[in-house]
């Protein structure tokens, strides 16, 4: 007893003793850390700085980091930036012969401090900041100040070459579009990538021209961050030259500082107190540059903001905002590019007069600079206006000194500083304008305008008298002849009636069969379509079929309303007596199926670009049509090519209407085997996530060349259902095997990983965690981080 109780008196005095040694800033090997909320950190020895994870935005993913512990808001100042998104329930061990590694729950590693050898000895979290791998003679074998996120600390040097990357946002700290950069010659400069491809060079909008090119003596330049929020470059002869003018000088002693490339783009140096009696909030010394606005404007990229968007500034900071008739591409990025409301397409105008179909927003003092592709002088106001109302491939025209310059989409560089005497021209639809958003040929210029309106009406009432008469008399007549032939669909007025006759000789008698669809057969013709001879697609529909009314009505309205790049076209219909045909243009390369699955396989290239085309048009029909459309039947065989080999999607003979204030809808089962959503058979509601479903089966059979289904008995265990075997293959990191040898695909690793974690995202067996298309979207083109996808049939047994 007494023997018990003397261990157990040991015990609690040796736990100070313990508690004393874990916060020394040693960290043993053999330690670990947990991903989660109650997780324990390893702290400095001042208690100032940890490292562990974090929870950035209160989601069930973590930030392996180091943070000041001291403060409110606990800033990040380094943190890795892995690939992989860190689940909950992911570790980080202090390895001997690796060092730091960290793994998923499922062991899997996702990033390490490399091969450390047989030297470490232990980990030590200083209270610079600075975590640093021991060796047993003591000297450094790694630390984090040698691999900087986007924040340097006090006394941290940087060598020429070192990278800091701006993070997406504050909670977001996926990599950014803006780096610094520290050069050979002794420049830091300031960049802004042209995301979301890497099409052209980074835009340097802003260099410290501290090099000395004409004195060579003077290399060997190193950066360094003092203990007073002053960056300085210093040479090998020890000469120095100051980055930022600090107005003041803090207390070294009572303010913590840190200098960080924020996510806008704006390198800045803050001070905070470190006993936080009224300010909690870090205090900006300096920043550069000055104005980022004009800074970041070049010929390539987007400028400070995103595409088609504008840079204020504001406080120093640059506040981006989408013009009117804009909408952000994501919501969650408020600096990223913009997407127009509606896009004035060249169709159109056949349809009608420009004046007819569009309008302008115009803003004053505001310009994109940099998005010129013709310019008129000398110009007026109103004939600027009227060359880009009748240039279809204007989307913006700007007006200034006398000059007129014509602007396509996407617009960059937009910048708004009350520019004097500038005006901007914004074209839209009028058919999309938001309630309120009028153009300025929507109302009278003046009172003027006004009179000879009014005398104008006055003038010509005995005329309308008489034209209401006819009026009236065609009106009988209509009703008369409306009696007589059977009423057309609702919402095909703008399409051409063909007659059954016109028909059956423009196919020949429906001579060349191009294929069967769900409800009928479809035939090659060749028709006189704006005075010249052009190749036509008619689909005449299967009078057996139950809902063959009921789905060419369905069909007809639907594509009527529709316009985008990625869908099929609808030139016209014939409903004359029992006969349904529906007339499309004709796609000289055929559907995606003959294309898809034949030896040799189509480039990596080609195929990319052919599944961001299906997602966009998918996009375009859930989320930008003025009714809401849901296919229902997304599979190889309902996607065509055109002479591009662009995609189109076409047979919307299943598609379903959902009003703009419904989300979901019953229906009978739709579809095709191996392409239908799991709810489909639980006769529960469904929403357009039955298409997000069928486009990731689909992207998967792009990525792999290879149907979703192939027959059991042929192939081995495990490979018969695509969406299982990718899932395999995805888990054990054989994305190699998908492609085979596919030597561009493998040549292009980072989009082929995202581009098979977007399609297990797509064919999740939980409809609610599915993307939306928009998003789908967002993530193949780069533009959103692809988070790591858990199991697509987790119930499955």
């Amino acid at each position: 007893m007494a023997y018990t109780f003397f261990h157990l008196i040991f015990f609690i005095l040796l736990i100070p003793l313990c508690s004393l040694a874990q916060n020394n800033g040693i960290v043993p090997i053999g330690s670990i850390l947990t991903a989660n909320e109650a997780s324990n950190t390893w702290l400095s020895p001042s208690g100032d700085f940890a490292f562990g994870f974090q929870q950035p935005d209160d989601k069930d993913l973590f930030l392996l980091s180091i943070w000041y512990h001291n403060i409110p808001q606990k800033t990040v100042v380094w943190y890795v930036n892995s690939s992989d998104s860190i689940p909950r329930g992911s570790t980080v061990k202090l390895d001997a012969q690796i060092g730091l590694v960290l793994r998923d729950p499922q062991g899997v590693q996702l990033w390490s401090t490399n091969a450390i050898s047989d030297q470490l000895d232990h980990g030590f979290m200083n209270d610079t900041g600075n975590f640093v791998l021991k060796g047993r003679d003591n000297s450094s074998l790694w630390e984090s100040f040698s691999f900087p996120a986007d924040t340097i600390l006090p006394l941290q040097e940087l060598e020429t070459g070192s990278v800091l990357n701006s993070r997406q946002s504050e909670t977001n700290f996926s990599q950014g579009r803006f780096s610094l950069q520290f050069l050979d010659n002794g420049d830091l400069v300031l960049t802004a990538r042209s995301l979301p491809n890497t099409t052209y060079d980074d835009v340097v909008y802003y260099n410290s021209q501290t090099s000395k090119p004409t004195n060579t003596s003077n290399s060997g330049y190193r950066l360094v961050f003092g203990s007073r929020g002053i960056i300085s470059i210093v040479n090998s002869n020890n000469q120095t030259e100051q980055i930022g003018s600090p107005t003041l000088f803090p207390p070294v002693a009572e303010d913590y500082f840190r200098a960080t490339l924020d996510s806008d783009g704006i390198l800045a140096s803050y001070y905070h107190p470190r006993n936080f009696t009224g300010n909690q909030n870090w205090t900006v010394l300096w920043s550069e540059p000055d104005d980022i606005c004009s800074a970041a404007a070049a010929e390539t990229g987007s400028g400070a903001c995103g595409y088609n968007s504008i840079c204020n500034l504001v406080n120093g900071r640059p506040a981006c905002e989408c013009p009117d008739g804009y909408t952000l591409l994501d919501p969650n990025d408020k600096s990223g590019s913009c997407m127009p409301n509606s896009t004035p397409s060249c169709d159109e105008v056949e349809q009608g007069t420009a004046g007819e179909l569009y309008d302008f927003v115009v803003i004053n003092g505001t310009d994109w600079p940099k998005s010129d592709y013709q310019i008129m002088r000398p110009s007026t106001e109103i004939g600027c206006r009227e060359a880009c109302l009748h240039d279809c491939f204007c989307a913006a025209a700007i007006f200034r000194n006398n000059t007129c310059y014509k602007k396509k989409l996407p617009l960059s560089n937009g910048w708004t500083r009350g520019i004097l005497n500038t005006v901007a021209f914004l074209k839209y639809r009028k058919s999309d304008a938001p309630p309120g958003m009028e153009g300025p040929s929507s109302r009278p210029k003046d009172r003027e305008t006004l009179i000879v309106v009014e005398s104008v009406l006055l003038g010509s009432s005995f005329f309308l008298n008489i034209l209401l008469i006819v009026a009236a008399c065609s009106g009988f007549y209509l009703i008369y002849k409306k009696k007589m032939v059977k009423s057309r669909p609702n919402g095909a007025t703008n399409l051409r009636y063909f007659t059954y006759k016109e028909l059956v000789e423009a196919t020949n008698g429906f001579k060349e069969e191009l294929g069967r669809g769900s409800f009928g057969i479809v035939y090659k013709g060749e028709l006189q379509i704006s005075s010249k001879s052009s190749g036509i697609a008619v689909k005449k529909l299967d009078r057996v079929a139950q809902d063959t009314e009921k789905e060419f009505r369905a069909e007809v309205n639907t594509i009527g309303q529709t316009n985008h790049k990625n869908l099929v076209r609808l030139l016209g219909f014939c409903d004359e007596g029992q006969n349904r045909l529906l007339v499309y243009e004709y796609m000289r390369n055929g559907t995606l199926s003959s294309f898809l699955f034949t030896t040799p396989k189509p480039s990596w290239k080609l195929r990319t670009q052919i599944a961001m085309g299906i997602a966009r048009g998918l996009t375009y029909l859930h989320e930008e049509c003025s009714t809401q459309i849901i296919h229902c039947d997304i599979k190889p065989q309902n996607i065509l090519l055109d002479d591009y080999y662009n995609a189109r999607i076409s047979d919307f003979g299943m598609a379903k209407l959902l009003a703009m204030n419904q989300s979901r809808t019953l229906t009978n089962i739709r579809g095709t085997k191996g392409y239908v959503a799991p709810e489909w058979f639980r006769n529960t509601q469904v929403t357009a996530k039955v298409d997000v479903y069928s486009f990731g089966v689909l992207l998967l059979e792009i990525i792999c060349c290879r149907r979703s289904v192939e027959n059991i008995e042929s192939v081995e265990e495990g490979y018969a259902i695509l969406t299982d075997w990718v899932w395999d293959c995805f888990q054990e990191r054989r994305l190699d095997t998908l492609v085979e040898n596919d030597s561009e695909a493998l040549n292009d690793k980072m989009m082929l990983e995202r581009f098979v974690k977007v399609g297990i995202w797509c064919v999740q067996e939980d409809s609610s965690i599915r993307p939306t298309m928009r998003k789908v979207s967002q993530m193949l083109e780069g533009i959103v981080e692809v988070m790591v996808p858990p199991c697509p049939s987790p119930f499955a047994s």
